[in-house]
């Protein structure tokens, strides 16, 4: 059966490690900055990176990615495969086993009831789950024995490793969450900033959009690791800021996601400092398109389903015109140089699912001037905006305050002027447009604009889940508490309908048509999505930092427990 090799060679039975420390505790103290301050500590309640990365060091899945994409056991002591009875021969069953002896950071033991109740967490009828599509097709989740967890699939699933694996997707004490279900669980502020954890690190203070202090989880697994007593995580201020503060000072250890212009980024590694770092992932600079109508005259539950279409925007041929007009080349020159490439893909790698759609890829200003006028749009007051039946093409662009980004809003604008499009511009703060606040206006989920531009991508190298968040449904809405990762609120039931299909094929060539069918129906068939550019994770870290490896396929912070200090 080709699936249970294609599942088998992504599997690694233990983890590629740097030099393991001495001792607990003896290198004293880290400083990481991320210029995309943390709101909250877990993944479930936000989509936002900086969110799921500060909560990798304290909360951890059954397994993770390592840096080459393979499938390694982290909480479980093998990844469940079809050879090693782990994934049922009907593919409808995964069971994994806890590793014996686990704690929380508190000392109470980690057991399988613990990974039940994370999944009835993220799938309560009644609450919002930023990572729902990781539980897609779960029919039940199960405990076997203190140490089993059976997860039980409504179809054969030849992808079981939605739930518990990734950095998306950790497990949550049960003890601490209990109040926390559905509605609820946004209001639990201690276990949200402070979740109890088996990770290297624990929660000392948490100041929501600045500063996590942490300690060393005296009961972390490794009685060696972490290396680190305490650990500082700094939010907030932009990428120029981290990337001094790393190559030039020296006064911070790691610095996360550098999104800085070439030239910017050479500069500051003849500081002499620290090292940049970087690598080729999923991670796609992009366009979303707002097919509802984002008007504050609206309420909340009208602006959140397509109830009421988008008055612009629900026109193809406005959105594929906005996409014709973009200079990918030039924004990858001007914004990441080698670090960046031009796509119009939503799922860039690995080749098995990107698409051969190259389409986007050669600027057509001509072209788009011609699509919306063909389409009834045309300047019919000669002030150089078009408008059709009374409706000026009047489009407000938002995305994250960071230097590159508004680089590209002011070429974006200038092109979409050039075509007669009139673009109002707005920069929000990072911490707060990826925070994931259910009562702010101004999360990237709420969508309150026709267009929003930012970048994210997948744990592991299969898209399924990824692709699983444009599902009918799955649109964050006031009863999810605002979180959904179907923010443009697209709804096709024929994509729906590949969703499954996708789910329920295991050879891997099939598996990559189907994705790239599904990538191709929201990129280039509906321009839902407009791709910009497929960015490599830049990063940087000290020269006296030790053991980072850089994984673009998981949490960056993946390895924290292996870092060290070195001398010099």
């Amino acid at each position: 059966m080709k699936l249970k090799t294609a599942l088998s060679c992504a599997v690694a039975t233990a983890m590629v490690a740097p030099a393991a420390v001495a001792e607990r505790g003896s290198d004293g103290n880290v400083n990481i900055i991320y210029w995309q301050a943390p709101s909250i500590m877990t993944p479930y309640l936000s989509g936002g990176t900086k969110d799921l990365e500060a909560a990798s060091l304290v909360i951890e899945p059954l397994g993770r990615y390592d840096q080459d994409g393979n499938l390694v056991p982290y909480l479980a002591e093998e990844i469940p495969t079809v050879e090693n009875g782990g994934v049922s021969e009907d593919l409808t069953t995964i069971t994994w086993t806890l590793k014996e002896g686990l704690l929380w950071s508190d000392g109470t033991p980690v057991t399988s009831a613990d990974v039940v109740f994370t999944a009835e967490y993220c799938m309560h009828p009644e609450g919002g789950c930023a990572q729902l599509a990781k539980f897609t097709g779960v029919e039940t989740v199960e405990a076997v024995d203190d140490l089993t967890v059976k997860v039980t699939f409504n179809q054969p699933t030849p992808n079981p490793y939605g739930p518990f694996m990734g950095g998306q997707s950790p497990i949550i004490q049960a003890a601490q969450f209990a109040d926390c279900l559905g509605a609820r669980a946004p209001e639990c502020t201690e276990a949200n900033f402070s979740p109890i954890g088996t990770g290297p690190f624990v929660v000392t203070d948490f100041r929501p959009n600045d500063v996590i202090q942490m300690e060393a989880n005296q009961n972390y697994r490794d009685p060696a690791k972490p290396a680190f007593a305490t650990l500082t995580f700094k939010g907030g201020g932009d990428a120029t800021a981290a990337g001094r503060a790393v190559l030039e000072t020296g006064e911070f250890d790691y610095a996360w996601n550098l999104q800085l212009a070439p030239d910017v980024l050479a500069q500051m590694a003849e500081g002499g400092k620290g090292t940049p770092i970087s690598a080729f992932g999923t991670l796609v600079e992009r366009i979303e398109m707002n097919l509802t109508n984002p008007s504050p005259d609206l309420p909340p539950e009208t602006r959140s389903t397509v109830a009421e279409p988008h008055p612009i925007l629900s026109d193809l041929n406005v959105r594929k015109a906005l996409s014709m007009a973009i200079d990918r080349e030039l924004l990858v020159e001007i914004g990441y140089g080698q670090a960046g490439r031009p796509t119009c893909n939503l799922v860039p790698a690995p080749a098995n699912y990107a698409s051969d759609n190259t389409d986007c890829l050669v600027q057509d200003l001509d072209g788009a001037r011609a699509l919306l006028e063909e389409a009834g749009w045309t300047d019919t007051d000669g002030d150089g905006i078009r408008d059709k039946d009374g409706m000026k093409l009047s489009l407000l662009y938002q995305t994250s305050t960071n230097a590159v980004r508004q680089d590209f809003q002011a070429l974006i604008k200038d092109w979409w002027q050039q075509i007669g499009v009139e673009t109002e511009l707005r920069n929000i703060d990072a911490s707060v447009f990826f925070g994931g606040d259910p009562g702010s206006p101004d999360t990237f989920q709420k969508f309150y604009a026709d267009v929003e531009m930012y970048a994210n991508n997948f744990d592991g190298t299969d898209p399924q889940s990824y692709l699983s968040m444009y599902r009918c449904g799955n649109e964050p809405k006031p009863s999810s508490q605002w979180q959904g990762e179907n923010i443009n609120r697209f709804c096709d039931p024929a994509y729906d309908e590949l969703l499954d299909e996708l789910a329920r094929t295991g050879e891997l060539e099939k598996r990559g048509e189907i994705a790239k069918r599904l990538n191709d129906m929201l990129t280039k068939d509906t321009y839902t999505i407009v791709p910009l550019v497929d960015r490599g994770r830049v990063s940087a870290h000290s020269n006296t930092l030790g053991g980072v490896v850089l994984n673009t396929w998981d949490s960056e912070l993946w390895n924290a427990a292996d870092w060290y200090r070195i001398d010099g």
